[in-house]
Formats: structure tokens, sequence, C-alpha cells
């Protein structure tokens, strides 16, 4: 059965259909630990449990555990966070760049993550928003091919690659690593969503509206370096390893285009179809 992974409370948890959530640790009797990264070394049991939940035996509903600011990143520590730029076309077309022969891949560095409904501690005014799909490595390795690529994927989940333009490109080249790696600047969430629960994991809707006004909206499918090939390419060049975390790019619609930035008291939403919802505010 398709599963969907939560971090509350700093434990892993999973949630049953009617959107309640339940510790691992107790609900797999001792099977798995309540650390998410380590959940995430034993996919077989994460299905075969989330078949078994009990709503009435649920630790309580999710959306109370986010509403009271329990629910952390899924993911919270990756030994990778991959990210990658200019990879839908009409992204490109609007920032006026050269499209990339090959993927332009950048560090988010990991103590950026935030949960889905963390503050975002803004550190200058100029920093921007990017809705983007985030892929969960499940089984690592090394070469693997791109027919075979979604066998190693855990799950997806929201993500936000908030970026401080100004730090980006204080250098030539630009620092896409350190414009992109604040403090609080990678939201990620609600959830890791297995794949078996999408009916299309290769064309999902991504929507991102910045207090109310719908600023991104594009499709997954639009990427030109799409998951199965992102992941054989880096696999060529390393191990992946479980856990590891891949943001894929964002569509058209962001800030600097039009020279719109982020200020205290925004409020992101950012959501992808069959995923979830991610609601960050400004500070």
């Amino acid at each position: 059965m398709a599963f969907r992974l939560a971090n509350v409370d700093g434990r892993a948890a999973l949630l049953d259909d009617e959107d309640n959530w339940h510790d691992l640790a107790a609900v797999s009797a001792g099977r798995c630990g309540g650390d998410p990264m380590a959940a995430l070394a034993d996919l077989g049991a994460l299905h075969e449990i989330s078949a078994t939940l009990n709503p009435a035996q649920a630790s309580g509903p999710f959306p109370a555990a986010r509403a009271d600011g329990r629910v952390g990143p899924p993911v919270p520590r990756p030994t990778n966070c991959f990210a990658v730029g200019l990879n839908y076309a009409a992204h490109i077309e609007e920032t006026s760049v050269t499209p990339p022969a090959n993927p332009l891949v950048f560090t988010k560095f990991p103590t950026c993550l935030v949960g889905p409904d963390a503050d975002v501690v803004l550190e200058s005014s100029t920093a921007d928003w990017e809705v983007e799909l985030v892929v969960v490595v499940g089984v690592g390795g090394r070469h693997i091919a791109a027919d075979q690529a979604w066998d190693h994927v855990a799950g997806v989940m929201v993500g936000q690659d908030i970026s401080d333009r100004a730090l980006q490109f204080s250098a030539t080249p630009p620092h896409f690593d350190l414009g992109k790696s604040r403090d609080t600047y990678g939201p990620t969430g609600p959830v890791v969503v297995s794949i078996d629960q999408l009916d299309d994991p290769d064309d999902l809707g991504l929507t991102c509206e910045i207090n109310g006004e719908l600023r991104q909206d594009g499709r997954s499918s639009s990427m030109i370096f799409d998951v199965p090939f992102l992941i054989a390419y880096l696999s060529d060049i390393l191990t992946l390893q479980t856990g590891d975390l891949l943001f894929t790019g964002t569509p058209a619609g962001v800030g600097r285009v039009t020279g719109d930035a982020l200020a205290p008291g925004d409020v992101i939403t950012s959501t992808i179809e069959g995923i979830g919802t991610l609601i960050n505010r400004c500070t």
C-alpha cells in the first residue's frame, strides 16, 4: 500500500486515509525506530504498516499537529541536498538565459531545511520564491539507469527553493549554493508521498501563491531534464544515499523577473497536486 511519511515532534509518523498521524515506532511494534531518516531505510515496512493503520488508534489528526507547529521537514538531515537550476523552458525564457546543455546542479545546504508551516526568516530585501518538486532517494546506488530510476525513489514532496537574489548574484559565477541556503530557505513537506500513490509522477501540477495571488503555475512534465534523467546523471558522478534530496527546478513566475521580492508578512502557499501544500509566512 502507498504511504505518506511525516515528521511530527521530530519523530517518524505515517498518515492514514483519514489524515491522522501514527507514531511509526509505536505502530510498528518496534520494527522501525522514531528517526525519520532511519525510516527511509526500510521502505517495505512503510508500505506494509500503512496498510494496517487503524484511524481509531491514531496518535492524533495531522492538520492539528501542523496548526500547533509540531510538523517538521519529513527528511530533516539528508547527506546530500541537490538542486537543479533552469530546468523549465518557460522559466529560462522569462530570465533570458541560454538553456543549459547539461543539468545545472548545485547544493542547497541541508541546514536550510524547515517544515511545511515554518516561518521564512528574511535576511534581505531580495528574497524570491520558487516552488519545486522534491525527490527523496530511497534505495541509493551508483550508475542507476534512467529506466530504473523511479525504483530508487522513496517518494516526493513539495519544496520551496527560497533564493536571496542579491547574494546569489554577488559573485561571478553566481553563488547558487549560498544564495539558496540561508537558514529557513528550504521549506519542505508536508509529507513524503510514495510514488505508487500518484497516477503519473512525471506529470504533476505545481503552483505558488503569494498572499493568495497566483504567481507560478506549471507541470513537472515540462522539465527539460526529467527525474529519471537527473537520477541517472547524478548517480553516474557519485553514489546516491538513502534520504538524499533533489530539488528539481521551478516553473515560470519568479519575482526576480518582475522586480518583486518577499517582504515580512507575506504568505507563500506552495502546492503540488497529489502531494500537498506548504504555507510559510515571511518574518
